[in-house]
């Protein structure tokens, strides 16, 4: 009789997650962070048509590094999700809260009893209003949430990054400061980033019930020359 081929629980996790963050590695970053007008989420991707970075609802957004058609998947499920618990309640309930929770609970399910997991980091960003708070929940491949405090670094090599954006953030900064912050820290010391190979959108008040704003490769050339 044959004995079955063991293997260690704990090895087993580690081989997955070992496997998860390569393929989120070989990905472009972006990073997300809250100025003096909403939230801005900017991704290093010079496709104009497959997008790192969509509207979910009313004032919330989600960005997603990795492998696209896995976080795409994950975009529309949230899209429906919000859609269907904004016309049985009201709008009002629809958070980034309980969408983290939703996408971590997915997530960790498929981490744990797939044999293959996500190959994704995702983000999802509410606008503050009234007395709920402007919130930015990264949601890691097995499931993990972090309420991030100012701002966000997903995918690729984060944490040099993460060093640089910390290094240059300012609290209550404009739209211009942070993008090109943004920029700087996406494009590293030997590259420079122009508007033809960024992706930006905006959360902000005034554009009526939804604050989703994508800017224009116009509007990007300006505000990184300025």
């Amino acid at each position: 009789m044959t004995m079955p081929y063991y293997v260690a629980p704990e090895q087993v996790m580690k081989d997955r997650a070992e496997y998860a963050q390569k393929g989120i590695a070989r990905g472009r970053s972006l990073i997300a962070c809250v100025y003096d007008a909403g939230v801005l989420l900017v991704a290093e991707n010079p496709s104009r048509s497959l997008h790192k970075i969509s509207e979910i609802y009313d004032r919330i957004a989600f960005a997603g590094v990795g492998r696209y058609n896995e976080y795409d998947q994950l975009r529309v499920a949230g899209v429906r999700h919000a859609d269907t618990k904004g016309f049985a309640y009201s709008r009002s309930d629809v958070d980034a809260r309980s969408l983290a929770n939703l996408y971590a609970q997915h997530l960790g399910n498929v981490f744990t009893h797939e044999m293959k997991p996500l190959e994704v980091e995702i983000l999802v960003a509410e606008l503050g209003h009234g007395q709920r708070p402007t919130q930015l929940f990264h949601v890691a491949y097995e499931g993990t949430i972090t309420d991030e405090v100012n701002f966000a670094v997903l995918g690729g090599e984060a944490e040099p990054i993460r060093q640089q954006f910390e290094e240059s953030f300012t609290a209550g900064w404009g739209l211009a400061a942070a993008l090109k912050a943004a920029a700087r820290a996406l494009a590293g010391p030997d590259r420079s980033l122009g508007a033809q190979d960024l992706e930006v959108a905006v959360l902000a008040e005034g554009n009526g019930r939804r604050t989703f704003r994508r800017l224009s490769d116009g509007e990007l050339t300006t505000l990184l020359a300025s």
